[in-house]
């Protein structure tokens, strides 16, 4: 399927809304209003909306510890999603799960999740929920090139390759897992090659080029729509921002100055803002309107989380299971 430009300012708008949200996470941080912490997806939002972008509303997605992305991607509710960063009762979790633990079963968020590679699991058994029930349906299981080292990793496509179901599994592949190269901890560059264990496709793709992230994950999505199993693709990226909303200097500890300007002009945002001006389908003013009525979206929802009140404490047992 291809895009035309009414598509890539769609793409345009979910990206800026990730890109200020995120900058929003991390004022709120610096201000002590934040508990815990938080995982800026700022750099990568190609890929959540490349690949949300062709998604149903009633298909799946399993998320990790940076997930604000993929949730704003899938249609998430930013006021909810804000709130629940900030602990407070109105949040998607009651305040109780934090920005790693975010889900919305009615959008088919089935959940963030800070364990590393803890969503393989989850996304296979999805998807073999689909092919039990002969829906059309399917699941993206994103995840970071670090996870690719868990055992959940291999367990999962082993088994999604086997049972043929209609799983998409997304590495972001960000070049670190938290502060360690991925040249010192596999001995591939390419994570996608590990798909030839399985028996399954293994794309590797600009995680930078929404229009291209898009292609490949369009292509995935219709082979296992079509019951022809999963797939693995490889997006290559860059996280602008530390690890965590605390790392300092951007993780400066561990990566260059030079390295992190370099990827800074890949900005995916700022390819698809040329390519909407180069066409001529907008003009600058237009994309200046858009932005700054998303800005006052991101400081709506600040403003509902704000004034949203903690969670009592006698509701501290609710909602467990047992």
């Amino acid at each position: 399927m291809s895009l035309e430009n009414k598509d890539l300012l769609e793409m345009y708008r979910t990206m800026v809304k990730i890109r200020f949200f995120e900058e929003a996470t991390i004022d709120l941080y610096k201000e002590g209003a934040m508990p815990g912490l938080a995982h800026p997806y700022i750099g990568e939002e190609a890929i959540a909306t490349g690949v949300c972008y062709y998604l149903n509303e009633d298909d799946y997605i399993v998320s990790t510890h940076r997930g604000h992305g993929h949730l704003i991607a899938k249609g998430g509710d930013i006021k909810r999603m804000m709130a629940e960063i900030l602990g407070k009762k109105d949040g998607y979790c009651k305040g109780k799960g934090g920005s790693m633990h975010i889900a919305d079963f009615s959008l088919g968020i089935l959940g963030a999740n800070g364990i590393v590679g803890g969503g393989f699991a989850l996304a296979t058994g999805a998807g073999l929920s689909i092919k039990m029930r002969k829906s059309k349906q399917v699941v993206v299981c994103f995840f970071g090139d670090g996870a690719t080292n868990q055992g959940t990793f291999h367990e999962a496509l082993n088994l999604a390759s086997i049972w043929k179901v209609p799983v998409i599994f997304v590495c972001e592949n960000n070049g670190y897992a938290i502060s360690l190269s991925q040249k010192k901890h596999m001995n591939i560059e390419n994570i996608a090659d590990r798909a030839v264990s399985y028996g399954i496709p293994g794309v590797v793709v600009d995680g930078n080029d929404v229009a291209k992230v898009y292609e490949v994950f369009s292509e995935a999505a219709d082979r296992a729509r079509a019951g022809e199993g999963p797939n693995l693709i490889e997006c290559k990226t860059y996280r602008w921002t530390g690890h965590h909303v605390g790392d300092p200097g951007n993780g400066i500890a561990y990566r260059t100055e030079e390295e992190m300007n370099s990827w800074k002009k890949k900005c995916p945002i700022g390819r698809v803002r040329k390519k909407l001006l180069n066409s001529k389908f907008v003009t600058e003013k237009d994309l200046e309107k858009i932005e700054q009525e998303i800005r006052e979206e991101v400081k709506e929802a600040v403003t509902f989380a704000k004034n949203s009140p903690f969670p009592d404490t006698s509701e501290v047992y609710d909602d467990l299971f047992e």
